[in-house]
């Protein structure tokens, strides 16, 4: 505004406020009455009384909302840690928490993404970069886990090399098992390696056939493997984030009791197969099928109650054998 100001004052005959108004000029240094436009100073005082509650009231409000925010606060941090607590791996109430389902039924029903625990988060993240890693032939470190497959698989034979059509009795599918992973990647070899030292009567029994009335065409036993890891990255929901269905939140429990939770159910799953294989007198061609009844007993394992490790599935037994 400028050095003079306008007032519209109203007088109180007319009651439309438009009869007998007129406008009054006033210096902003002659003002001597409220712009409210009384005259009385005990009006005035109670003006300023009121002016200094309404301070004081929002300086009340503004401390109430001070300490509205800090406790808000500090429920939000109290119930986050309540509910890593209480989500935990193996509680009761983190499988209650996955109830609520989106579509499906039975094991192929989908849950809500649960909420992980950092050792969960941590161990998740770790093998999906095993995941990530595709085999390479001219990666020594790859040479050296193929040799370290043949040492385990046949400790009485020579060596041969990394090209040779002696890889053909192993179960691959030319004389360079590097043409042969494909979608498996380097985990599938790392399975092999795990299955033959930590259950290598296991192993040995299906590498050789053992066991069971075998069919005259039999699958191939190390494109088998790669094709058993392929199978639990799909069934377990690893390259998707975090998983919905059963199998894969049962699995994210496995983990927290086993870094090594993927390799064991591995060997399971590769024992698992063969039964399945023996059980339908299977050939070659019906190798897709096998896989297929495969995948769906385990779907089923893993959704049982009071399953909160490999070693707790059905099919484990298989491996004691």
């Amino acid at each position: 505004m400028t050095s003079r100001t306008i007032r519209r004052r109203l007088h109180h005959g007319d009651v439309g406020g438009k009869k007998h108004e007129h406008l009054i000029g006033a210096d902003l240094d002659d003002l001597n009455e409220p712009l409210l436009g009384n005259n009385d100073d005990n009006k005035a005082k109670e003006l300023q009384v009121q002016t200094d509650e309404d301070i004081m009231y929002d300086e009340k409000r503004k401390e109430n909302l001070h300490w509205a925010f800090l406790f808000s606060n500090i429920i939000s941090e109290w119930a986050q840690w309540l509910a890593r607590v209480l989500l935990g791996s193996g509680s009761f109430i983190a499988r209650i928490w996955t109830l609520p389902s989106t579509t499906g039924s039975g094991p192929t029903k989908k849950f809500l993404p649960p909420l992980l625990t950092p050792l969960q988060e941590a161990r998740l993240r770790s093998l999906q970069k095993r995941l990530e890693v595709p085999f390479d032939g001219s990666c020594l470190e790859h040479q050296d886990a193929l040799r370290q497959l043949w040492r385990s698989a046949y400790p009485n034979r020579e060596l041969p090399g990394l090209k040779s059509e002696v890889w053909k009795e192993m179960g691959w599918q030319g004389s360079d098992p590097s043409t042969d992973f494909r979608g498996g990647g380097f985990i599938s070899l790392e399975n092999l390696i795990f299955f033959a030292k930590k259950y290598p009567e296991a192993f040995q029994n299906l590498l050789n056939k053992n066991e069971g009335d075998r069919s005259e065409w039999e699958y191939p036993f190390a494109v088998a493997g790669i094709n058993i890891s392929f199978m639990l990255v799909q069934l377990l929901e690893l390259q998707s984030g975090k998983p919905t269905s059963m199998s894969g939140i049962r699995f994210l429990e496995f983990l927290s009791n086993n870094e090594l939770a993927f390799d064991e159910l591995y060997c399971v799953a590769f024992k698992l197969m063969d039964a399945h294989w023996l059980a339908k007198r299977a050939s070659y061609m019906e190798f897709n099928e096998v896989m297929k009844s495969t995948r769906m007993q385990l779907e089923r394992e893993l959704s049982l109650e009071d399953v909160t490790s490999v070693k707790d599935l059905p099919a484990y037994n298989m491996l004691k054998r």
